[in-house]
């Protein structure tokens, strides 16, 4: 069996802060996209345009080598080995700092006899039709949907009787304070999990074993608001716009045309359809 993917499309759109800090690849069995996560804590130096932007082309690169974990298996050794690998990389430039470190949304699709694994770490969106057309969606979570709901929640409960009272709006100091907190507290015991520096984030990732792939999108979050602002109507028109390079193109293009149209600035976007290679 030949376990190798073949591409179909691959977009990268920078967004408004103009430097790209998404990533995306595949070599092999191994295909995955990578959203490094705006900076919010005091920037370490790392030698790139920014932080992120050095963990994500790290990262893409580190997993187009070999496999080096010994103790996991399948998709999960493969993410574990890399997030390692970054960690050795990163001891000689920042010592051991964590909390600082940068931090990514990371899904790693990996081929094997049964179809196809998926790995999500946060938001990045995986969709994959399998044969008989069923479209699968593989994606962990919103990175910042603790903030929002802690946003969300009243203050207090409102009374059993009487009209219903008005949320206030959101001060975006307080939601930029806990942003932080929330970043300082990631990749710890009942936090959010993401690709920074620890090995053992592998375990904590949403894992999805799939049937054959016939065709798989890979997109980080700043492309999947083509969803959220019903430029498509969900994960299977997704895969539909984005089955080509002119494709997918075309969708962007229409995302940062709407983005424009509403004043919302525009996240870095990327895009990478495959299909298992024929043999």
């Amino acid at each position: 069996m030949n376990l190798a993917w073949e591409t179909r499309a691959r977009v990268l759109f920078e967004g408004d802060a103009h430097v790209m800090e998404d990533a995306c690849g595949f070599k092999g069995p191994n295909a995955w996209v990578i959203d490094g996560a705006t900076p919010l804590l005091e920037p370490l130096g790392l030698p790139a345009s920014s932080d992120p932007q050095w963990l994500a082309q790290a990262l893409t690169m580190i997993l187009a080598g070999p496999g080096t974990d010994l103790v996991r298996t399948g998709v999960r050794a493969r993410l574990a080995s890399a997030l390692a690998a970054v960690d050795a990389a990163a001891m000689p430039l920042v010592g051991a700092e964590r909390v600082r470190f940068p931090s990514a949304a990371i899904s790693v699709a990996q081929l094997n006899a049964d179809g196809v694994e998926v790995a999500s770490l946060a938001d990045c969106s995986v969709v994959v039709r399998t044969a008989g057309g069923a479209i699968h969606l593989v994606r962990s979570g919103d990175a910042n949907a603790a903030v929002d709901a802690a946003l969300a929640a009243p203050a207090q409960e409102p009374p059993a009787a009487g009209p219903e009272q008005a949320r206030p709006p959101v001060d975006p100091a307080e939601r930029r304070r806990l942003l932080i907190h929330d970043r300082q507290l990631r990749n710890t015991q009942g936090r959010l999990w993401v690709a920074r520096r620890e090995p053992e984030a592998a375990d904590h990732a949403h894992v999805v074993q799939l049937d054959r792939p016939e065709l798989m999108v890979m997109a980080t979050d700043g492309a999947w608001r083509a969803v959220d602002l019903g430029l498509v109507s969900g994960p299977e028109e997704f895969l539909e716009r984005t089955e080509s390079t002119l494709g997918a193109l075309g969708l962007m293009h229409e995302l940062r045309a709407r983005q424009a149209e509403i004043g919302e600035v525009a996240d870095d976007a990327c895009v990478l359809t495959l299909a298992p290679a024929t043999p």
